[in-house]
């Protein structure tokens, strides 16, 4: 067959380029305290074992697998998978689907995302202009529902990170994706490398080394196990078809194999350099580490109140929250933007503006849900959502549902309809390391995801 020419000429500059991208997509919100908190609390070295094992067995295949699908079909999810399926004598309208329900999930994220989001704008700019000295905990939460409790702030706020998640996907992929990634993801690492350096002297590394890397094989039980195995696929986002939309732009110069594992090392680097970066502080200050998402927002402002130069810890620590959450941002933006430059033949600036006002809109009921809607329950005679409130309850149906279903339908696909010679090609591997994949992708991704789901209906 010919070779596809990346849509409308949109391309990656090289390789570095693609992966800071690609990582970018990858890092987000769950990078900077999910996994350390994860690993702390449920086993330390021995639970990063399992991680990693989860890394090979979930994660890496379906990255190859996204990579290869999307340079070979070049186009969005869905289009690649209808050219994937067609090169295999397959009918594209049987399994394009499989691609529109990831660009549907990935947009339903993004609506309650930039929520969040937004809020890390709002605090980057408390601690630049008023700062967090003299807080405890009344105080951090009264903040908490400064923050949150008008619906026109609030709403305000997610427009702003909103906006500046459109203003890098309307200038393209090389002029914008590109160029921003190569600003935002060094940006991060050097804020962390900084953090991580403050924390060490500032706080408390003998525990927070003992907490993350100690291995504590006792707290390693079947379901953490699992969960070690699991965390991975849900904290870096595969299955959402946004590395089937990167590979897209990619030229054929560039290798994929190497993309690939570049792209899982650099969001776990990320996440070790957060956990060294937080926990010191929090242990320093007889903190409490268990606060998962309360960690960022209601406990870290309190350290931060106690610290010398505390401000400007603080306005590094949620600069650094605002990056990931913008780069990541972009990739599930670009991920419904790429479908409508290629079909309705856009603009892609009206693309962009299109799609992040219509996410904006969609994403009010997230807004109301911390204020005006506290108190609705839209799921509460569905098993499981009882008490979950209106972000609560979409956050659960795209994390915990959608997101595993796109998954296991890509690994489907990729493992049963792709051509083997098409991801031997993509991905310049033999005939015994292409077995080895396509096994994993029709098999063990598939059990590993359904187990997942079924781990989060069960009573702890």
């Amino acid at each position: 067959m010919s070779e596809r020419q990346p849509p409308r000429g949109e391309r990656w500059s090289g390789r570095l380029g693609f992966v800071l991208a690609t990582i970018g997509s990858a890092v987000g919100l769950g990078s900077i305290w999910k996994f350390p908190y994860e690993v702390g609390e449920n086993g330390g070295g021995a639970f990063v074992l399992f991680y990693l094992l989860g890394l090979v067995l979930v994660v890496l295949p379906l990255i190859f697998a996204e990579f290869a699908l999307g340079r070979r079909g070049r186009g969005d999810a869905a289009a690649s998978v209808a050219a994937v399926a067609a090169e295999a004598g397959r009918s594209p309208r049987r399994w394009a689907w499989i691609g529109g329900l990831a660009i549907a999930t990935g947009f339903l994220i993004l609506t309650y995302y930039a929520v969040v989001g937004g809020l890390t704008l709002a605090y980057l700019l408390h601690a630049i202009r008023r700062g967090f000295a003299g807080a405890d905990g009344a105080a951090t939460r009264a903040l908490f529902e400064a923050m949150t409790g008008s619906p026109a702030a609030l709403a305000a706020y997610q427009a702003a990170f909103l906006a500046a998640t459109v203003a890098v996907v309307a200038r393209g992929v090389g002029g914008g994706i590109e160029r921003a990634c190569r600003v935002l993801m060094p940006l991060l690492a050097a804020l962390m490398l900084g953090l991580v350096a403050y924390a060490a002297t500032a706080g408390d590394l003998r525990r927070t080394v003992a907490f993350l890397l100690a291995p504590r094989p006792e707290a390693l039980t079947p379901r953490v196990a699992l969960e070690a195995l699991g965390l991975g696929f849900f904290s870096i986002g595969v299955g959402l078809g946004a590395m089937i939309t990167y590979a897209a732009y990619a030229g054929r110069d560039t290798d994929l194999t190497t993309a690939a594992v570049a792209t899982v090392a650099g969001d776990t680097a990320i996440s070790f350099l957060a956990g060294f970066a937080v926990f010191p502080l929090v242990f320093a200050h007889g903190l409490d580490p268990a606060e998962g998402a309360g960690l960022m927002f209601l406990t870290l402002p309190i350290a931060f109140g106690r610290l010398p130069f505390g401000d400007a810890v603080g306005a590094a620590f949620f600069l650094s929250l605002f990056v990931a959450a913008l780069a990541s941002a972009v990739s599930l933006l670009e991920l419904a933007v790429a479908p409508v430059v290629q079909r309705t033949g856009w603009p892609r600036a009206r693309a962009a503006v299109g799609a992040g006002v219509v996410c904006w809109l969609l994403g009010l009921p997230s807004v109301l849900s911390f204020n005006l809607w506290r108190e609705v329950r839209p799921l509460g005679a569905v098993p499981g959502f009882a008490t979950a409130g209106l972000f609560d309850a979409i956050d659960r149906i795209a994390s915990n549902l959608l997101l595993p279903a796109s998954g296991l339908l890509l690994a489907v696909f990729a493992g049963w309809v792709a051509r083997g010679d098409l991801l031997a090609a993509e991905l310049r591997w033999g005939p015994r390391a292409v077995g080895a994949l396509r096994f994993l992708l029709r098999w063990v991704v598939p059990a590993l995801i359904l187990a997942f789901v079924a781990l989060g209906h069960l009573p702890r």
